[in-house]
């Protein structure tokens, strides 16, 4: 009975660990997603800057 208990124990924490190794490459798929669109999203608030202070030195330069 002890031998039972054993093959079901190891089987257990295999299961674990396999579960484990699986929830870690989910978790940096997800990462990897977050920082693309963090970087996209930054690229796309430089640009829209860019444009408007392009706009706004070119009404300065207009007044002045």
């Amino acid at each position: 009975m002890e031998t039972v208990h054993r093959l079901i124990g190891s089987a257990l924490v295999l299961r674990n660990t396999v579960a484990e190794t699986a929830r870690d490459q989910r978790g940096l798929s997800q990462s990897t997603e977050q920082a693309i669109l963090l970087a996209g999203v930054v690229a796309i608030a430089i640009g829209i800057v860019t444009l408007i202070t392009g706009f706004v030195n070119g009404k300065l330069a207009g007044i002045g």
